[in-house]
């Protein structure tokens, strides 16, 4: 009978940490993990707010061919040299049936500039016509193993990751773009082709994470 008890017990508190139906998949620990190609878009339903007042999930912006999530920021020069070409990619990929959000998950502790007040300009000043969300916990950074802003994860209509890295390969001048990574992989996803570069380094500034459950302030 005591056994019965105990392991009734132990079923019981087993239960209780097991995660929900529809529960998002928790951020992973430790050393970042990088999903790799092929493998399912994570924490999809995870709700951002954006720089429009309204929040976004990337289940949210999917599109219908794919969806595009970058993550960036307000303040890394790399991020500023290719910003330009982050707007233009953003802002006509909806008709194309291509899904995109841009994701700051920097902590404002690290990098004040990184605040929402700052995200609304730069939407702003650069027309962003899609959703510029903030990563309050940095955990939606976490659980894709992005670590450098810009950072970009394609995947196509199933969610499932086709491209990973760079933007293309020269940020300072747009004009002397030799392979536009990004832009050739959208046109091979949407053609219902095969991407012939998968992935690239992602070159950029590192992610000012968030420690682990810390909350946002000063935003």
């Amino acid at each position: 009978m005591k056994t019965k008890i105990i392991l009734l017990t132990a079923g019981l508190i087993a239960l209780a940490g097991a995660p929900l139906p529809g529960q998002e998949k928790p951020a992973r620990k430790g050393k970042l993990e990088r999903l790799a190609l092929g493998k399912k878009a994570e924490m999809t339903g995870t709700r951002m707010k954006g720089t429009d007042g309204k929040e976004y999930s990337i289940k949210d912006v999917r599109g219908a061919k794919g969806t595009l999530v970058m993550f960036s920021c307000n303040t890394c020069p790399w991020v500023v040299a290719w910003e330009d070409r982050i707007a233009s990619i953003g802002n006509s990929a909806k008709q194309k049936g291509l899904g995109y959000i841009v994701i700051n998950s920097n902590s404002t502790d690290t990098s004040p500039k990184d605040g929402m007040d700052e995200m609304k300009k730069r939407a702003k000043k650069r027309n962003f016509q899609f959703p510029y969300v903030m990563d309050e916990t940095s955990d939606v950074a976490r659980a894709y193993g992005a670590s450098k802003t810009p950072e970009v994860f394609l995947f196509d209509a199933d969610l499932k990751l086709v491209y990973h890295g760079a933007i293309d390969d020269n940020a300072k001048n747009p004009d002397e773009v030799e392979e536009a990574y990004l832009e050739d992989a959208i046109d091979a996803l949407l053609a219902g082709e095969e991407i012939a570069k998968k992935e690239t380094k992602a070159l950029g500034c590192t992610i000012k994470f968030r420690p682990a459950k810390e909350q946002a302030r000063g935003q």
